[in-house]
């Protein structure tokens, strides 16, 4: 029988090569970096089996987690900066919907603050969207 070593050096170079062909966010990679490292570990001295899965599990998890955080890039909240113009195309009555034109298609809107009434044909700023209603702001509001 092959020692752990070997066993552990295979484990963790199929799994790498697996994210080449099946990717999976690094998921697999991880995983075999993980085994790579166990392999390191076995080969140093860390002679029982369930100790080396223990670590193989513990490695993995944490390579995973740190991936996340370090790989992925960071989600930025929008800002009212960044907003993009929107025109409405009917009344948005206070605390109701109306109709906007935004990027050439009418779109369900909603004013951001309940208490205002935007008038049609008016330019406005798309805050953000809850499912299928843009939140918009009127754009004389915020340059006044």
């Amino acid at each position: 029988m092959p020692s752990f070593t070997v066993v552990w050096l295979l484990a963790g170079s199929v799994l790498c090569l697996m994210e080449l062909f099946l990717p999976s966010a690094f998921v697999a990679f991880m995983m075999g970096i993980g085994a790579l490292l166990v392999a390191l570990l076995s080969l140093v001295g860390l002679g029982n089996v369930w100790l080396q899965v223990t670590a193989w599990l513990l490695l993995s998890t944490m390579l995973i987690v740190l991936s996340r955080r370090f790989l992925q890039p960071r989600r930025r909240k929008p800002s009212l900066e960044d907003s993009i113009m929107a025109e409405t195309l009917t009344e948005i009555s206070s605390g109701k919907t109306g109709r906007v034109i935004y990027e050439g298609n009418s779109w369900r809107a909603r004013c951001d603050d309940d208490k205002l009434s935007v008038p049609p044909y008016q330019k406005v700023y798309v805050v953000r969207r809850e499912g299928t209603t843009l939140i918009v702001m009127p754009e004389n509001l915020l340059h006044s």
